[in-house]
């Protein structure tokens, strides 16, 4: 346990560059407290000292506001960044390497006993707000966009956004890439491309009502076209 503690202290020393010093790890990494803290309280949750681990889980929550329930399975090198309302489930299971940001819950759906909550496979990041429900896997170095909401399967290898989440690029080599990716900023921007549609059709039709002057529209409409088909593959999904 205290092999994998340590590990937990190096982790934004590797990958934040906004740490400038040690001393900072103590003051304003809570994410950081969240998880050893966890620790602890997990390893007695299973030695049947279910009280006190819940009491240390209840006071971690109130000074880091990161609620993690102490049977909760996270794997090593996890990192809450930031953390601010991150909630993790009873029957969670998070892998190695997972990168998490605030404001994310790995939640439940269902009032019954067993696995109702999300596994989070290794490498993968959630991005800020995103919300993953029900007994669902986030395939390995997945990465989960900003506020969506996950209620199914992501492939290893995929960018999943949206409400709820839906797949818009999935990179098969991923799947055996032995490192976190931690460029969640490069997710498409469908709001975008749509946009980008609706100007080009509007340009398209203002030079159609022109074309008695002899103008002449086909490359327009040919981009036109190819914006459009771009869109309709990223909206498609597999049922």
């Amino acid at each position: 346990m205290f092999d994998t503690i340590k590990e937990d202290f190096l982790v934004p020393k590797k990958n934040d560059p906004a740490l400038h010093s040690i001393f900072e790890l103590f003051f304003n990494y809570p994410g950081i407290w969240a998880i050893v803290n966890y620790r602890v309280a997990n390893r007695l949750y299973r030695a049947n000292f279910k009280v006190i681990a819940r009491i240390i889980s209840g006071i971690t929550q109130i000074i880091t506001n990161i609620d993690i329930h102490p049977a909760a399975t996270i794997g090593r090198r996890v990192f809450i960044d930031h953390g601010f309302g991150v909630v993790i489930g009873e029957t969670t299971v998070i892998e190695d390497d997972v990168l998490i940001y605030q404001g994310v819950t790995l939640g439940g759906v269902s009032l019954v006993h067993g696995k109702r909550h999300p596994t989070i496979k290794k490498a993968s990041v959630i991005g800020s707000g995103a919300k993953i429900l029900g007994d669902i896997t986030i395939g390995e170095h997945c990465k989960i966009g900003a506020n969506s909401v996950v209620v199914k399967d992501v492939p290893c290898g995929s960018t999943a956004i949206g409400v709820p989440a839906r797949v818009i690029k999935q990179t098969i080599n991923k799947c055996q890439d032995a490192t976190v990716q931690l460029d969640h900023n490069n997710i498409p921007d469908i709001s975008k491309e749509m946009f980008n549609y609706l100007l080009k059709r509007v340009a398209v039709l203002e030079h159609a009502l022109k074309k008695y002057d002899g103008i002449d529209v086909s490359n327009e409409d040919k981009e036109l076209e190819d914006i459009y088909k771009n869109f309709i593959d990223a909206m498609k999904k597999e049922d």
